[in-house]
């Protein structure tokens, strides 16, 4: 990451493989491709054709032999882009994998201290950096007391603090409430301009970023590509190509969905609950229930307390204030109504979690081990494991990576597999935090038929989530932290 505004860097390709250490398969290959200084460039494909790879092998975070094979040619202005870190700026797909130090300001300040910037320039950089992606909290703010979203406006920060010549963003907006969205792209586009820096964007949602890019460059299944061009010529050449791919094109309608929606009894209540971490903010005086076979969604601004409140109806944060009751028969023991205070083997009947951070709650070698490891907890004969193992992994179109180390996934199929081995013992409700997080739109669609078809059957289903599209086809009612509002869907049927 370069200290001063010194222009883009160029990009060159030259059938360049890659395999991630441990897999039998590509993860990119015979990628050609050559990105002039200055082109903003959105990256498309579908999950799993190797964009993050690409951009890490860019980023220069990929190590011959110890992370994987490569081969071809794979060069940042004419070198080997383990020799450009100081022009290279790059926010990863996991944001929390990207915070370095203790204090805001400390952590956007990390990169230039390590490039020796001035000390007098540092400070008000962090500033200006911070104030460009929305983020106004203190400099000392610790951050470990940030959402998902506030860490991705951090990461994104430290990156454009640094005035970096090739900027690589993966899923940049992908935890960031829709005023959030707007920001942060403004934010990027202006600093490419005004530094001349070239830019590659991973997302899986085109419109947000066809105003501010020049070119697209599509991905097919093994990496290579499949379609280049400017925007608007592209996307109505390739449309066929592009929606077997599972893009997002701008304008196509969402799928049909028909939810036979019929609520049983209430499995919790919430009663004046006050959610959040200790000695950080919370939301205070929410009342709702939830109730066998419906779907909660719960939205709200980056910071309001939507993770803390999945957290808490599951079981693993305890309230600060008021009182989150299980019915009687959903509960293990009369006398013990409040999740939080469940045995662990109590929950995982009752009470299925999904993780911001799929990578969180991953504990074995291999996805079909990961998938297995809650029904055998309960002492599942083999037989009906594996026909749960073998039915996930179809529906969520893993079955080719069953053997494969969880940690190697791509970020849109952790996010499925975490959601699979929720669904694996069957619990009484699932919570999901942002379950469509790094998904195409083939996956999204399974995703959203697997969760509308476990509700229909009886599951209650909580999912916090910044996608508008997911909630208006799924949502029963809406709990919105932005508003302390809580309303029903007229018409649950879409």
């Amino acid at each position: 990451m370069s200290t001063s505004p010194s222009g883009g860097v160029s990009v060159s390709a030259q059938g360049w493989h890659w395999r991630h250490a441990g897999r039998s398969q590509w993860a990119c290959r015979d990628l050609s491709l050559s990105i002039e200084p200055g082109e903003r460039v959105l990256l498309l494909g579908a999950s799993g054709s190797g964009k993050s790879t690409v951009l890490h092998g860019l980023a220069g975070l990929l190590d011959s032999g110890e992370d994987g094979d490569q081969a071809g040619q794979l060069l940042v202005d004419g070198a080997s882009p383990s020799t450009r870190r100081s022009r290279i700026g790059m926010v990863l797909q996991n944001p929390d994998s990207q915070v370095i130090l203790s204090r805001v300001g400390d952590d956007v300040a990390f990169g230039m201290e390590n490039f020796a910037v001035e000390r007098p320039a540092i400070w008000p950089r962090v500033r200006r950096a911070l104030t460009a992606v929305g983020l106004d909290l203190p400099l000392a703010r610790s951050t470990s007391a940030l959402s998902g979203g506030q860490q991705q406006r951090l990461a994104l920060a430290g990156v454009l603090a640094m005035n970096p010549g090739l900027i690589l963003l993966d899923e940049p907006t992908a935890n960031l409430d829709p005023a959030g969205v707007v920001e942060v792209r403004d934010a990027v586009a202006a600093a490419a301009a005004a530094t001349g820096a070239t830019l590659v964007v991973v997302e899986h949602r085109t419109a947000v970023w066809l105003p501010v890019v020049d070119r697209v460059v599509v991905l097919g299944e093994g990496g290579q590509v499949v379609a280049d061009g400017p925007p608007e010529v592209t996307l109505q050449r390739e449309r066929d190509l592009l929606r077997r791919a599972g893009v997002w094109v701008p304008g196509d309608e969402l799928p049909p969905l028909t939810r036979r929606h019929r609520p049983g009894a209430t499995l919790l209540e919430a009663a004046h609950l006050s959610v959040g971490y200790h000695g950080g903010e919370s939301s205070h005086d929410l009342g709702f229930h939830v109730d066998r076979g419906s779907v909660t969604v719960v939205t709200g601004p980056n910071g309001a307390g939507k993770s803390a409140l999945a957290l808490t109806l599951g079981g693993l944060l305890p309230p600060q204030g008021g009182t989150l009751t299980a019915d009687g028969a959903f509960a293990p023991t009369p006398r013990r109504r409040s999740p939080v205070a469940w045995k662990s083997r109590e929950l995982l009947t009752r009470i299925g979690s999904v993780f911001q951070n799929p990578e969180h709650q991953f504990l074995t070698a291999t996805v079909r081990d990961e998938l297995a490891l809650g029904p055998r907890a309960l002492k599942r004969d083999e037989t009906a494991v594996a026909e749960v193992c073998d039915s996930l992994l179809e529906r969520l179109r893993l079955t080719h990576l069953a053997e494969v180390n969880p940690y190697t996934l791509s970020g849109g199929e952790q996010r499925r597999l975490s959601v699979a081995t929720v669904l694996a013992t069957a619990p009484g409700l699932v919570i999901l935090d942002e379950p469509t997080f790094g998904q195409d739109r083939n996956t999204w669609e399974q995703l959203v038929r697997l969760l509308a078809e476990m509700a229909d059957e009886g599951t209650a289903v909580v999912a916090v989530t910044h996608d508008l599209d997911f909630a208006g086809l799924l949502a029963d009612q809406r709990v919105d932290l932005g508003s302390w509002h809580v309303e029903a869907t007229a018409d649950a049927s879409c």
